[in-house]
């Protein structure tokens, strides 16, 4: 009786089918999502990372480069498409001039000051989340209205992004699962924000077709919950015990510390192991002693920021070169977007490499990359065409994700524990501040094809004269190295 009067034809059975509906249509609605948050969830915990903390960071970039790609996507549509390209070349070069230059000089200030806050990272995380959100509404009001506030606000969003980067730098050591690798940790924090970043572009150009201002509220709305995330890390985040300063010199003493001394090398089969490189950064003492980074790590840094300093100068570069002069008869907007994807797809094939390069020396790697690099580059400059862009554009994706894993293997095999965030900290403030000078000299030099190529291929023969030689020799005295990846 009660199956029967619920499906009675009256007013009080039929409110209760619909009732039914209601509350099963949301679940349905529900599904693909939290389907697909499972499946993220699934990914990002795998082999340890969920039990360590290292999934919620992952998460976190992830977040972090969806809003930072939704600020790229309205700052490129209101200052670079918005006008001829005469002009939208004034406007980024007063953007350089605004904000690139105040964050070269403030840019040295952010590793030291950050290594001054090493029990609240979580909140420097937060911070510099919830700075961008007001900074992202702030921007939107300039956009629409057109205030001058816009260069300011975008001088701001560049130095919270930046103070992330060198702070999530800093962590990762902190959350290394079991058996695992500290570069395999990067490449997956570094491959989740490609991914965000492929899923926010085509949003950020949704959005920007209702408003101009709207891809600037949907990044704060995503900073927002940047800002939430990063209280989630665990708190062994903002731990700092044992931890000491590193100095990005490669001198093995300097007058106003204690004088190390090489210890005798403990070796097994000629290799040196983890007991021999120890003593080799103890002082006399018999505590950890070292204010430096070493050698090696010194010159892949200088490589990197070689590779950082062509990545800064293409970005810029190919995106004034290509609007105005489009590859092979393509649109100005198809031919960026081109060199865009070949430049994403070569950092993700870059990691994708590192991951199968297991047991491989990061000196050579680096080396290599380097080299290949500029023979791509230089190819590319005599021979100049749409393919060869396409070359370079990948190139340079492939050479940066290489060389900074590599980098992360060699301060994880040559740096102590106890000042290895700082080294990553300080590292990654020099190559962003590399980024800048490549940005500035893209933006200053004319829009000739084989012109760019040939100062491209400058700054990677500067690079590889200042590092490769280096490398190679330290690479030839048989160190045991960790897995890449």
């Amino acid at each position: 009786m009660a199956e029967k009067r619920w499906y009675g034809g009256g007013p009080t059975q039929r409110s209760g089918r619909w009732v039914v509906h209601a509350l099963r249509l949301p679940f349905a609605l529900r599904l693909p999502f939290t389907a697909a948050g499972r499946g993220i969830r699934r990914a990002t915990h795998a082999h340890g990372a969920g039990e360590s903390g290292l999934g919620k960071l992952i998460e976190l970039h992830a977040v972090n480069s969806a809003g930072d790609m939704l600020i790229t996507v309205a700052l490129a549509s209101t200052i670079f498409f918005s006008v001829p390209t005469d002009e939208a070349r004034g406007r980024v070069a007063l953007y350089l001039v605004i904000t690139m230059a105040p964050f070269a000089l403030l840019a040295p200030v952010i590793g030291p000051l950050l290594d001054r806050l090493p029990h609240g990272r979580r909140a420097a995380m937060a911070g510099a989340m919830l700075t961008r959100t007001v900074l992202a509404l702030t921007m939107a009001g300039a956009v629409v209205g057109g205030g001058l506030e816009l260069y300011p606000a975008a001088l701001g969003v560049l130095v919270a992004s930046k103070a992330y980067g060198v702070v999530r730098s800093a962590v990762v050591p902190r959350l290394l699962p079991p058996r695992f690798s500290l570069v395999k940790a990067n490449s997956r924090v570094t491959l989740a924000g490609l991914l965000a970043t492929g899923v926010a572009a085509p949003l950020g150009a949704g959005l920007h077709q209702i408003g101009p201002g709207w891809p600037l509220y949907g990044a704060s709305v995503i900073f927002l919950l940047g800002g939430f995330l990063s209280f989630t890390l665990p708190h062994k985040v903002d731990s700092a015990k044992g931890e000491a300063k590193a100095q990005l010199t490669s001198g093995q003493h300097h007058l106003h510390l204690p004088v190390t001394v090489r210890k005798p090398k403990a070796r097994v089969g000629g290799a040196r192991t983890a007991l021999g490189r120890a003593a080799f950064w103890r002082n006399r003492s018999g505590r950890p002693g070292l204010r430096t980074v070493g050698p090696s790590v010194l010159h892949a840094l200088q490589a990197c920021a070689a590779l950082k300093t062509l990545s800064g100068f293409l970005t810029l570069f190919l995106a004034f070169l290509l609007r105005d002069q489009p590859l092979g008869g393509l649109g100005p907007e198809i031919s960026l977007g081109l060199a865009a994807v070949c430049a994403g797809g070569g950092n993700a094939l870059g990691t994708a490499i590192g991951a199968w390069l297991r047991a491989r020396g990061p000196e050579l790697i680096i080396a290599v990359v380097l080299s290949s690099a500029l023979a791509v580059i230089v190819v590319s400059a005599a021979f100049y065409s749409a393919v060869a862009v396409a070359a370079v554009a990948a190139t340079a994706g492939i050479s940066q994700a290489l060389g900074k894993l590599s980098l992360d293997a060699l301060i994880q095999r040559d740096v102590p524990e106890e000042v290895r965030t700082s080294a990553f900290s300080r590292s990654e403030t020099t190559l962003q501040m590399a980024w800048v000078v490549g940005g500035a000299i893209g933006i200053a030099l004319p829009l000739h094809g084989v012109l760019g190529m040939a100062v491209a291929a400058a700054v990677i023969a500067l690079g590889a004269a200042l590092s490769v030689r280096g490398l190679l020799s330290a690479s030839r005295q048989g160190a045991p190295y960790p897995r890449v990846a």
